[in-house]
């Protein structure tokens, strides 16, 4: 008799404190509000409001505010940061994700003061320690940036 693979556990939605407890980022460097539709051990959105508030918009740049590429490529690691400590469950405890490598980054159009981005994120594979992702940012539903990239688990 064929059994059905157990579904994937759903977490509806993580707050700002369930993430802050997940990751060490802080202001300012916490790139995500809000992480989504988290799917353990395959995929989860992260929710980041852009505001004019941002430190960086200061030199980036005065009179035209763009979030930098690589600060949106960073909401895409945290996002799978979180997904990642969900996957483990206790056996995150002790443990960082450590960004390891980025591929095929591509940016299609600036990010704003304004607007709210949607990382979706989604497990490429696992060895070991290692995790591969692949991530798109969206605003609006447009894809605004892409990137591949790994992680790697270690004790702190």
């Amino acid at each position: 008799m064929d059994q059905a693979a157990p579904a994937p556990a759903v977490i509806e939605a993580y707050g700002i404190a369930q993430i802050m407890a997940a990751i060490p980022h802080r202001y300012p460097f916490l790139l995500i509000d809000r992480v989504v539709d988290l799917i353990v051990d395959h995929s989860a959105t992260g929710v980041k409001n852009v505001t004019i508030n941002e430190n960086f918009f200061q030199g980036h740049f005065p009179m035209e505010p763009v979030m930098p590429g690589v600060l949106i490529v960073e909401s895409m690691a945290q996002t799978a940061a979180v997904l990642v400590v969900a996957t483990l469950g206790a056996d995150a405890k002790g443990k960082l994700v450590y960004f390891m490598s980025v591929e095929a980054a591509k940016f299609r159009r600036p990010v704003v003061p304004g607007d709210q981005i949607r990382v979706h994120v989604t497990k490429v594979q696992r060895r070991m320690n290692v995790w591969k992702f692949s991530a798109l940012a969206k605003v609006d539903g447009q894809v605004v940036a892409e990137a591949i990239y790994s992680a790697m688990i270690r004790d702190r």
